[in-house]
């Protein structure tokens, strides 16, 4: 049976001080691609250096360049690309060459033979440091054992979607790394392949191990949408009652001391404390969880993006 080629492809790829990188990437995307019809979209996520400038120095009337106003973060700049992207299927990865654009062809092909809603990339012989590789076994780990979605590496950024999938993401903050598992909350049917990894060809790495205690965060307000957004009371009500059982029992405890042994209870600060210390961490999380979706309703009620354009430039030329 022969493939059926889409008829446009969107390649999504977010940039923060890649003007060492964006020929070469450019480059190798054209040669992965030959016989598709394809659009580049790279965002400038308000870059310190020159990538913007080499971005439009190259004239190709397949580049489309993104310039962010500002620094958003890579979970907007691929949001921005997202809403943008004209495409049948939609490819997101780094601008950092770390990801082959050879693998493009066969990932595609598991999505329109197979209709996978979502294929993501498994780095193999994965080239980085450990600065990088222990976060991110971490964070595979937390994701697999909390979620139970069998997602070998959620951080490869290489992936393949269907434009329906892609466009519902609704990426804020820094959910990028969570982009498989939003797309198995819409329903999304993954395919996970084994995908080629190579060393940064240039610049500098932009991830260190703090990480893991960012992944950790998004990681509760996950799972609170997944389980408890139809439903909080199921989450903040067994935590309200098992509180007041616990006080309850303590007050008790404290009065058979009291009048039953006669003594003084009332020069025990460890008990204010421990009180303090859990009533004072279930209002910062609920705090947290209550901010997020307010504002994520501010947001998609009024229709608004969480990011703004300074300017988009189709091969070069301001459009």
């Amino acid at each position: 049976m022969d493939i059926v080629t889409p008829s446009l492809l969107s390649v999504v790829v977010p940039l923060y001080n890649e003007e060492d990188n964006a020929v070469l990437l450019t480059e190798k995307i054209h040669e992965s691609l030959v016989g598709y019809d394809y659009q580049i979209i790279y965002i400038d996520d308000f870059s310190a250096d020159n990538t913007k400038k080499v971005v439009k120095a190259m004239d190709d009337p397949k580049v489309h360049l993104i310039e962010l106003k500002k620094n958003y973060g890579q979970s907007l700049a691929l949001a921005a690309g997202i809403d943008y992207a004209e495409g049948e299927f939609i490819i997101t990865m780094d601008g950092d060459l770390q990801n082959d654009p050879s693998d493009i062809p066969q990932m595609l092909s598991f999505a329109i033979e197979e209709e996978y809603d979502l294929v993501t990339g498994i780095r193999q012989k994965r080239q980085d440091s450990l600065v990088k590789k222990i976060p991110s076994k971490i964070a595979n780990y937390l994701v697999r054992r909390v979620t139970k979605l069998d997602i070998k590496d959620n951080g490869c950024a290489l992936k393949v979607f269907t434009k329906d999938i892609a466009k519902d993401l609704n990426l804020y903050g820094e959910m990028h790394r969570f982009i498989t598992l939003l797309a198995h909350l819409e329903g999304a049917q993954i395919k996970q392949v084994p995908v080629k990894h190579h060393a940064r060809h240039a610049g500098v790495s932009k991830y260190g191990l703090e990480r893991v205690f960012k992944v950790v965060a998004d990681m509760m307000l996950l799972l609170f949408i997944r389980k408890y957004f139809q439903r909080p009371i199921h989450l903040f009500g067994i935590f309200g009652f098992l509180l007041i059982i616990l006080g309850v029992l303590i007050n008790v405890y404290l009065l058979i001391v009291k009048f039953g042994l006669g003594e003084d209870i009332g020069n025990r600060p460890l008990l204010t404390f421990g009180l303090m210390f859990i009533l004072g961490g279930i209002q910062l999380f609920t705090i947290g969880i209550v901010m997020e979706l307010l504002i994520r309703t501010y947001y998609e009620s009024q229709k608004k993006r969480p990011y703004r354009i300074k300017k988009v430039s189709i091969g070069g030329k301001s459009s």
